[in-house]
């Protein structure tokens, strides 16, 4: 990895690469695959700084061989599921097979139009970098979000996200209160009922698709992939058909199957859960599904349909914000939501030459769309 130490300005042109996690990465190999000269800008210390604050018994949902980046797969080692440290293993070695140019340690604050069809990235001390073109990879998982509930700021007891839980250790024998119930809201759950929790409650505001990681050894990413090509009344229909035969009804237990289909959801933002072992839990009382958080007041927690609860712990699986704002906000490239308007290969009419990968979390698996992604970007780059 480099330093560009003592370094204002760059004249060389190169393609700057604003993330180093495996979005960033796979666009790096797609470009220097095509004779582009590409430098990778990561903010910390290392490449795939996200995955390797993950919790500790994160796998990936997505297969092996359909979750590897271009141009290197992923080692049999690692097994169907990839581990969480077997995934930083595999970027690092990733980086290291296709040579990337990478710089750690520098944060872009702000990107600009330059002279010309240049562009201008401002940087951590006080550097000004010149490219020809700019790739915004910091991510679906970068800035933290929690809801500002009422009461929050005076709530004595632990309240964190979930990117900061790591394993059910320091929640042995504690009452837990798990907010969210997403892929992490319902892993974190189900560690903590097998890790030792004396009461783990999970609050849902809107039920989720609860889907098999696998059936018979098909694994659903497929089917996904599949349904990603349907038209949309057929996906939700083959979406439907699948969910009931092979998941058990929860309505008993407080999660009943969503009124709005599969497809319909995920095209909206909203990705299944792949059960982690919540069916399970749930049915077993391992884990109980209450209302969705109100408010909060000193040691209590008010949830929708008014029952108090006094948790020793509030985990917040209620996701990310892409922070975009302050680094692109001002080129009319985000939607109102704040992420950007277009991906992968195009640009925005306004901002030729800026491209954005990884800010869509997609059912068929969002290593495949990244990989997918950076062989786009690459060839719309040598085309300009």
């Amino acid at each position: 990895m480099g330093s560009i130490k003592g370094i204002d300005r760059t004249d060389d042109r190169p393609v700057y690469v604003v993330g180093g996690g495996p979005g960033g990465l796979a666009v790096a190999a797609a470009l220097r695959g095509r004779g582009v000269r590409a430098v990778v800008l990561e903010r910390s210390g290392a490449v795939g700084a996200s995955w390797r604050g993950h919790y500790d018994r994160l796998r990936l949902h997505t297969t092996r061989r359909l979750s590897a980046l271009p141009g290197l797969p992923i080692p049999r080692a690692g097994g169907r599921w990839v581990a969480r440290d077997d995934l930083v293993d595999y970027l690092d070695a990733y980086a290291e097979h296709h040579e990337l140019e990478i710089v750690t340690g520098v944060e872009v604050s702000r990107i600009e139009r330059a002279d010309g069809s240049d562009w201008l990235l401002r940087a951590s001390g006080g550097r000004e970098l010149t490219g020809r073109a700019v790739v915004v990879a910091t991510g679906h998982h970068h800035t933290p979000r929690i809801p500002d509930w009422p009461g929050r700021e005076a709530f004595t007891p632990e309240l964190i996200h979930s990117r900061d839980y790591r394993n059910p250790g320091p929640y042995a024998g504690k009452d837990v209160l798990v907010v969210g119930a997403g892929n992490t809201g319902a892993e974190i759950a189900v560690d903590l009922a097998r890790g030792g929790a004396a009461r783990v409650r999970l609050a849902v505001r809107t039920a989720p698709h609860v889907v098999r990681r696998s059936t018979m050894g098909w694994p659903s990413q497929r089917s996904a992939i599949l349904i990603r090509r349907l038209p949309l009344p057929v996906a939700d229909g083959a979406g439907r058909v699948l969910t009931r035969l092979t998941v058990p009804d929860l309505t008993a237990h407080g999660l009943p199957r969503p009124a709005t289909g599969l497809a319909t959801r995920a095209r909206a933002g909203a990705t299944p859960v792949l059960d982690p072992g919540l069916t399970a839990a749930v049915r077993e009382g391992a884990v109980e599904v209450v209302a969705a958080v109100e408010s909060f007041e000193d040691t209590k927690v008010t949830l929708a349909d008014g029952t108090l609860l006094a948790p020793d712990a509030v985990i917040a699986a209620t996701g990310y914000r892409p922070a975009l704002e302050g680094l692109v906000g001002h080129l009319d490239v985000l939607d109102p939501s704040g992420r950007p308007r277009v991906r992968g290969g195009r640009c925005t009419a306004g901002a030729p030459g800026l491209y954005f990968t990884g800010f869509t979390n997609p059912i068929s698996g969002m290593l495949r769309e990244l990989a997918l992604d950076a062989g786009r970007i690459a060839r719309a780059v040598a085309r300009g």
